[in-house]
């Protein structure tokens, strides 16, 4: 790609490797969601006082104001600096802020999108519910409208981050007699808010981020809502599509730098029958070269999807075509890893390891619609089929 960049994009980015270069924090970023809180909000209030937040926000609400191609650069340099996982700040910076800019009001924009960059709150997402997962439009979590309030009673389910956040995106029913697809509203849920309550939920791999949240008459103001009432789903499709798209950017060029850790393990390591290194092995090299192009394939599909968006504003349901290459990518070279590893994958796989992320890459292909889902968004609306 350097050979592609403009002066101004590689000065950009020169300043971004220099920058990041010097501040990257020394310490590593605690496992534990409860413990990270302190650390991610630190690090991006950081960033937030160097100017290097929110890159492709808009100025006048904190960020750089600058080009998609310039966050994508901007993503690649901090991969490479080994910077920490955006953590806990995930929906806040890549599915909150983002459909707050591009569905919210001026009041809406002015009052939440600064703290967001300035590291000082932490947002989760209220989407999926215990029957309406994939089937998103089939949730029954009500709101009633009550003179200035929403009146909130239902359950929620998979909300990352649930137990730290501050705020919270919310879909609720708030006409039930409308289409499956209508009737539905996005707020802004404050989860301080009396009646609600947090449950944490431990995956497989020992993962407690995902929490389970239950609404008990919870009463939120009616200039929580973003958009229109009973128009949340248009909404939705707005935070989903960046969610689907780019907001797994930073995280694929992330992969791209594991997938040569994993051939540089393979190479410095003796395989099981001491006579050579592991990639010796004709089907590790064949994994690790497969993987590689993939890896590859998959940078090219996101540089013509931030393009897109760049002149659309959103990633659109291009996001999805990404987000499904990406998730099972994730898988592939996980267990890659695991396989390169050997009898060692077993000795350790706490958060951080790679038998960890491989553990916790089965959910990938469900979060943000699983991949049924992306293979039926592609199929419709970009190709045009019938709907199945």
């Amino acid at each position: 790609m350097d050979g592609h960049l403009t002066k101004e994009d590689q000065e950009f980015a020169a300043e971004a490797r220099e920058w990041l270069h010097a501040n990257v924090p020394s310490e590593p970023r605690p496992p534990v969601p409860t413990d990270a809180r302190e650390y991610d909000l630190a690090w991006q209030r950081t960033m937030y006082d160097a100017g290097w937040a929110g890159i492709a926000w808009p100025s006048e609400y904190g960020g750089r104001g600058s080009s998609l191609l310039h966050q994508i650069i901007w993503h690649e340099e901090y991969a490479r600096a080994d910077a920490p996982y955006v953590g806990v700040c995930f929906v806040g910076l890549n599915h909150g802020g983002p459909t707050i800019i591009a569905r919210g009001s001026d009041e809406q924009k002015a009052e939440y999108l600064p703290p967001i960059l300035r590291g000082e709150v932490v947002w989760c997402q209220g989407f999926s519910e215990p029957n309406a997962g994939s089937d998103l439009a089939s949730l029954t979590t009500r709101g009633v409208v009550d003179g200035d309030d929403v009146v909130v009673t239902g359950q929620k389910i998979w909300t990352s981050y649930g137990n730290v956040a501050d705020y919270q995106e919310l879909l609720v029913r708030t006409d039930p007699t409308a289409p499956k697809h209508g009737g539905i509203s996005w707020f802004i849920c404050d989860m301080k808010t009396r009646g609600i309550e947090v449950r944490p939920i431990r995956t497989m791999a020992d993962s407690p981020d995902f929490c389970e949240v239950f609404y008990d008459d919870v009463r939120i103001p009616m200039a929580n809502l973003v958009g229109k009432l009973n128009d949340g789903w248009s909404v939705a499709k707005s935070t989903l599509s960046f969610e689907r798209g780019t907001a797994y950017v930073a995280q694929q060029i992330d992969l791209a730098r594991i997938v040569e850790n994993i051939i540089e393990y393979a190479k410095s390591h003796k395989n099981r029958a001491g006579a050579g290194c592991v990639i010796d092995d004709d089907e590790v090299m064949r994994e690790l070269a497969t993987i590689r192009s993939e890896v590859t394939a998959m940078r090219a599909l996101t540089y013509l999807m931030v393009t897109r968006a760049e002149v659309n504003g959103e990633p659109g349901p291009a996001g999805s075509m990404v987000r499904l290459f990406f998730t099972q990518l994730q898988q592939r070279v996980f267990r890659a890893a695991v396989h390169v590893m050997g009898r060692d994958a077993y000795q350790d796989v706490t958060n951080g390891t790679w038998p960890f992320y491989y553990l916790h890459s089965y959910s990938r292909t469900i979060a943000g619609g699983t991949k049924e889902i992306q293979r039926n968004i592609i199929s419709e609306r970009m190709l045009g089929l019938p709907r199945s």
